[in-house]
């Protein structure tokens, strides 16, 4: 079957206002970056808006530069040029990895900072094609009234992929958005919710103009990633770990997941192992913790059992990898 790009209009603003102004005038019409999201789901038919605005003449979202506060990051920077950045690899090495991991050489050239941390949740009941969909049935993100993965919820279990998200948790960034009512500064978090279908908080004319890192104060960080391929797949599941440590003792642990709920998120309790030395008892507590917080679902290839435990797995590997234990 040939899948064919519906009629649209595109439109290829100068500037974060004029983009915005672009999105107001026309409602579901959706921002356009690397592409490397958006144009294959316009081909399977999940996405159908009446207009895409080309953010790529937009200079400020080209930004990458060192700021009194830390790091500035725009939407628009591709995530090849994050990977290679030699101050990105050195001062963050969890963004620096977390960037290198994503799909291929070739979509890494094209998608942009943005595009990932807006990246649209994947399940096995709505990545695919419009007549797959049809035939059995549309979903609750898109046309339907239930979730197939779990047809007796009320929202939509699609999971969330993209890998920078995990790693700019951990470094406490936060992002500057452009919508009409001006511009606004958010922690990263308060861009996601637990709802595969509106894992957004953006509202239709907003968008993620940059993201700020602070300066770093003696973290050591590292992602890694779970997936079935060694290259382009998207994670099973995803970790990224940030360590500050004092006399062999954790001053700092911050401990962000991707790829196993509809949102990435921070895990909650890692207060609990600061003043104690990073030995198997603190390894075996941060084991608890990642397997209770996550909730992967049957959408994958994969069980979601396996996920938990692989996801926790990758956090003990990380926190021993900085910690200084392997």
């Amino acid at each position: 079957m040939i899948l064919r790009h519906p009629d649209l209009d595109l439109v290829a603003p100068a500037t974060a206002e004029e983009a915005v102004c672009a999105l107001a005038r026309r409602p579901g019409g959706r921002a356009l970056a690397g592409g490397t999201d958006l144009v294959p789901n316009l081909r399977r038919g999940l996405e159908a808006p009446p207009v895409l605005v080309d953010l790529g003449a937009v200079a400020e979202l080209q930004v990458l530069e060192k700021t009194a506060r830390g790091l500035r990051i725009g939407a628009g920077v591709t995530l090849a040029r994050l990977a290679d950045d030699a101050s990105v690899v050195r001062e963050y090495p969890a963004l620096a990895e977390a960037a290198r991991a994503i799909a291929g050489p070739t979509h890494r050239a094209a998608g942009t900072v943005g595009g990932n941390l807006c990246l649209d949740t994947r399940c096995l009941f709505y990545n695919q094609s419009e007549w797959w969909r049809a035939s059995n049935e549309y979903c609750l993100k898109r046309g339907g009234t239930i979730c197939h993965v779990a047809p007796t919820g009320r929202r939509c279990h699609a999971a969330y992929s993209g890998e920078l998200a995990p790693a700019l948790l951990v470094l406490g960034a936060e992002t500057e958005i452009a919508g009409p009512s001006g511009r606004r500064r958010i922690p990263l978090a308060a861009l996601y919710a637990e709802d595969g279908a509106r894992h957004l908080t953006l509202a239709e004319d907003e968008i993620v103009v940059a993201v700020e890192v602070p300066a770093r104060h003696g973290q050591r960080s590292a992602y890694a990633k779970a997936r079935l391929r060694g290259a382009i797949d998207f994670p099973l599941a995803g970790v990224a770990l940030s360590l500050v440590q004092e006399d062999g003792r954790i001053e700092q642990l911050e401990v962000a997941l991707t790829g196993t709920n509809s949102r990435p998120f921070l895990l909650a309790g890692t207060e609990e192992l600061v003043g104690r030395p990073a030995d198997d008892a603190a390894l075996q507590r941060l084991d608890r913790l990642v397997q209770k917080q996550v909730s992967p679902m049957r959408t994958t290839m994969l069980p979601a059992h396996y996920r938990r435990r692989v996801a926790a797995a990758l956090a003990r590997r990380l926190l021993r990898q900085l910690a200084g234990l392997t």
